[in-house]
């Protein structure tokens, strides 16, 4: 969505010419953009938000019921706060100048080079909204990061990074403990440093524990979950891992054996290859789509749409368009998602698949 505003000014015929074809290129631009989607489309739930910021908050569910004699009245169960996750919006500002004698020299046409920054400055917009949600999963072993000058927090609602090995679930209601989705590990490969070979049967191998991973996730009462992996994510730089990928995920039989073993995971996966993501290592994030929504794993708040107005420079003539938006990107959870490492000794701050 783009909301375009026009501020007084200069009274310039060229500015009327040039004014409404930018606005329509700008505006056109950004439902092109809408229409192809991206990571945050793809991996994030978008909501909007009318707020400073939006605050997440999870509760235990009730227990099974309870057998009662007749007559008896039924064991009274509540439901209490076990989390909570607070998301604030951030601002994002942009500008670009169209000069004074371009605007005089367009012959009261519209400059190709001013088509050209109308259609950038609303690419920057979406470019922005998706390299934001990449930096966010790709930096998940953090606490916090620095994207275009601002600070995200990057943690889940129990304060450890999105990937830890030292999540935290229950509490006051039910029996606390620890569980992790940060896992090093023979994902890509095997063997020995000395002679570690790529090997898809150890990808096959290594999805199918990561996918019980994910499935016996335990929530705030400390129940098993049950959610079904369905999105491998991967960096944009390290195709080997990526034809791997796809070669266990697109094959009907099992890989690397004559006997015509089925391939559990043919059919299964979606693979999402996250370009901004570049990595020194073969890595992946697991994830679970239904429990990303069910759950609100990860969140795109959009609180302000871009908004465009407009106004003529005073002192030198130039046009000056100006693009600012308010949006908030975090997680409510760490149970969705989880991330595996592929190594041959153990990688500070996970756990040995």
């Amino acid at each position: 969505m783009i909301i375009y505003s026009r501020s007084s000014g200069l009274a310039n015929g060229a500015i009327g010419k040039l004014e409404t074809p930018i606005k329509m290129v700008i505006e056109h631009e950004s439902d092109l953009q809408t229409k192809k989607g991206g990571i945050c489309d793809w991996l994030f739930n978008v909501e909007r938000s009318g707020k400073f910021g939006e605050t997440i908050i999870g509760q235990n569910e009730f227990d099974v019921f309870s057998a009662a004699e007749e007559g008896a009245g039924a064991e009274n169960d509540g439901i209490a706060e076990t989390y909570r996750k607070f998301i604030e919006h951030i601002q994002f500002m942009k500008e670009f100048t169209i000069t004074a004698q371009m605007m005089e020299d367009a012959n009261y046409g519209v400059a190709a080079d001013a088509k050209r920054r109308a259609e950038n400055f609303t690419r920057a917009y979406y470019k922005t909204i998706h390299k934001i949600c990449e930096y966010a999963l790709a930096n998940g072993t953090a606490a916090t990061g620095s994207f275009a000058k601002a600070t995200l927090d990057l943690t889940a609602p129990d304060g450890q990074p999105l990937f830890s090995s030292a999540h935290t679930y229950g509490g006051a209601t039910a029996a606390a403990g620890t569980q992790s989705n940060y896992f090093w590990g023979d994902i890509f490969s095997s063997g020995s440093d000395s002679a570690r070979k790529a090997s898809p049967e150890a990808f096959e191998a290594a999805l199918s524990e990561l996918s019980f991973k994910i499935r016996n996730m335990k929530d705030e009462n400390g129940e098993i979950l049950g959610y079904t992996a369905d999105t491998i994510i991967l960096p944009g730089n390290r195709p080997a891992a990526e034809v791997i990928a796809k070669k266990v995920c697109g094959s009907e039989g099992a890989l690397g054996n004559g006997y015509n073993d089925i391939n559990l995971h043919y059919g299964n996966w979606n693979i999402v290859v996250m370009p901004n993501w570049q990595t020194t290592d073969n890595r992946c994030m697991i994830l679970s789509s239904e429990a990303n929504k069910n759950l609100s794993g990860n969140m795109f708040f959009n609180r302000v749409p871009l908004t465009v107005s407009n106004w003529v420079d005073h002192h030198t003539g130039n046009y000056i368009w100006n693009g600012r938006c308010r949006f908030g990107v975090g997680f409510g959870t760490y149970k969705h998602i989880l991330l595996a490492v592929d190594a041959e000794s153990a990688v500070s701050g996970a756990s040995a698949l």
